[in-house]
Parts: structure tokens; C-alpha cells; sequence
């Protein structure tokens, strides 16, 4: 078994709701984007069936190629705002669902393509706490009521909630806790020989 832990994100919210974008070869589709906080994180978000997916059986391959293209999509045909930098204005990744984004007991499934089509093994936390940002906007949650998040890669949950309604810059924020299982996965050593010219570290620009 793992070890429970959870965290508070930074202040997140949704960027923008019901943006028409076109996707070369899938054509017209609906997405929301928000703001995860974590890495700076802006994704899109829609459901997979617009797209002729299943998120839940589809190959994962198709999801990816699908995602991507959202993603590329989004970032020509939707200028972001990110209310203290706009060098923070980037759209990470884009997160396919199973389209149950209304309040259930029952887990939502979705899977989050990011970079350069990485695929993440659990429900994204940033991810999560976008979702539950949107979630909150569209008046679909309350504050403190969880709800469950499902990998749709390898089954992995958390749990997300909203638990402070705040500001970030102009928009209408939550603080969102995420929890879930954590598992050590080894340790490191480093050693730093005073006769290393570049034992500080270097850097390119």
C-alpha cells in the first residue's frame, strides 16, 4: 500500500469556457481551458467523444494523436492570458475526458497528453485541479464536496476539492486540494568534489 498525501494548489481557475476551435482532421469542437498552477499549467479540456474517441477504450495511441492535435489547434486559435506574466501564458497539454464533468460519487476517467505527446500514469494533478476549477465555475461543484479522478492509462484515482474560493488577478479562483497514493521509487546520492570547476552548476542562455 502507498503512502496517503495531498496537497493545496495555487490560487486556479478557468481561463475560458466553450471556445469553438478547428481541429484539422476532426473539424469543429468545443473545449474549456483552465489553469492548473502547477508548472504554470494552462490546458484545454473536452470530452473524447467529440472527437469519435472513448477515453476509456479507445487506443492509446488515437487519444494521443487526437490530443495533440487539440493542443496545436488551441494555441494557434486562442490567445491565453495568465494574470501575473504572460511568458506563463502557454498551453500545456490538452486533457481528453469521459464528458462527466456534473457532480457524481462514481470516478470521472480522463487522460492528460502533455509536451511533446507525454502521457501521464495518473489523472494529472494539475490536471485535477483544473478540472475541478471548470468544474466550480460552471457551478456543477461545490466547495468541499470531492470528487474522483481515474487514469484512464492504468487506473490510477485521486481525489480533487475545492476548498477556498479566492482571486487571482481578475478572475474568480479556487484553491483546490488534490490527494492520492505515493510510492517510493529509490534514492540518490550526490557528491560535489571541491576540484570541480562546474561543481555549481553551469548555465546556457
Amino acid at each position: 500500500s502507498g503512502n496517503p498525501v495531498r496537497f493545496h494548489s495555487v490560487p486556479a481557475f478557468a481561463a475560458a469556457t466553450n471556445v469553438p476551435i478547428d481541429v484539422p482532421g476532426h473539424g469543429k469542437v468545443v473545449v474549456d481551458i483552465g489553469y492548473g498552477g502547477t508548472c504554470c499549467t494552462f490546458y484545454a479540456f473536452l470530452s473524447a467523444e467529440q472527437l469519435g474517441l472513448d477515453v476509456c477504450s479507445s487506443k492509446t495511441r488515437d487519444l494521443v494523436s487526437a490530443a495533440s492535435a487539440v493542443t496545436e489547434a488551441v494555441k494557434k486559435q486562442f490567445p491565453l492570458h495568465h494574470p501575473e506574466s504572460e511568458d506563463l501564458a502557454f498551453l500545456y497539454g490538452t486533457i481528453l475526458t469521459d464528458g462527466k464533468d456534473a457532480f457524481s460519487e462514481e470516478p470521472t476517467t480522463n487522460i492528460c497528453v502533455f509536451a511533446d505527446e507525454q502521457v501521464d500514469r495518473c489523472p494529472t494533478g494539475s490536471g485535477v485541479t483544473a478540472r475541478i476549477a471548470l468544474q466550480y465555475h460552471k457551478g456543477l461543484i461545490q466547495l468541499n464536496q470531492s470528487r474522483t479522478f481515474r487514469s484512464s492509462t492504468t487506473g490510477s484515482l485521486f481525489t480533487g476539492k475545492a476548498v477556498k474560493a479566492t482571486k487571482f488577478g481578475d478572475y474568480n479562483a479556487v484553491v483546490v486540494e488534490v490527494s492520492g497514493e505515493a510510492f517510493y521509487t529509490g534514492t540518490a546520492t550526490f557528491t560535489m568534489e571541491e576540484e570541480d570547476p562546474l561543481k555549481h552548476g553551469f548555465f546556457f542562455k
